[in-house]
């Protein structure tokens, strides 16, 4: 998938240079969008997303000290 946000940026560059101004811009969205899109499905993936631990929305119970110090 980052091939093809590469495909488009690139397509964004040459129309850029060829003074396609409106299809560069067009195409510079579409990259924008495609490399949000890859970056929320990395992110929140079931099966090839990243692990974030130090963002944990679920509650896990610490254990209590019961012996208030005492040796």
């Amino acid at each position: 998938m980052m091939f093809a946000v590469f495909v488009v940026l690139s397509c964004a560059l040459i129309l850029g240079y060829m003074g396609r101004r409106a299809l560069s811009l067009a195409s510079m969205f579409i990259c924008f969008v495609l490399a949000v899109w890859l970056f929320l499905w990395e992110i929140y993936s079931p099966e090839y997303g990243f692990r974030m631990p130090w963002i944990q929305v679920e509650h896990i119970p610490t254990p209590h000290n019961t012996d208030n110090g005492k040796v």
